[in-house]
């Protein structure tokens, strides 16, 4: 191989592992500027969400289960589970069965990303 092609396969491998490292590891979501969002409250914008997306009787973390973190029915029960929601809820991977908008998702990085208080 010439030396012309092989700087050529070597210029568009660092490349593509520039573009392929670029995301971190909290599902796309670093471009997120919790400064714009507005519905990060608990009390009024993240616990309705948990409430009737995770918590539901229907739902995966009703009172008395054992999924993941387990039931997602109070403040103290959601908070210790932050690390968790946050990774499956920016992975998508959460809520199982359906999704939540870009605001619902947004409500609830922003309000971990702040330290999720009780407000």
């Amino acid at each position: 191989m010439s030396v012309s092609k092989s700087f050529t396969l070597l210029s568009v491998l660092v490349f593509v592992l520039l573009v392929s490292c670029s995301k971190d590891n909290d599902g796309g979501s670093s471009a997120l500027d919790c400064n714009t969002v507005t519905n990060k409250a608990f009390a009024a914008d993240v616990n309705p969400i948990f409430q009737s997306t995770c918590a539901s009787n229907i739902g995966c973390h009703a009172s008395g289960s054992t999924n993941g973190p387990g039931s997602l029915t109070s403040y103290s029960a959601i908070f210790n589970a932050r690390t968790a929601i946050r990774s499956a809820v920016a992975s998508g991977l959460m809520p199982q069965g359906s999704s939540l908008s870009a605001s619902q998702k947004n409500s609830i990085l922003c309000w971990i990303d702040s330290g999720a208080p009780n407000n």
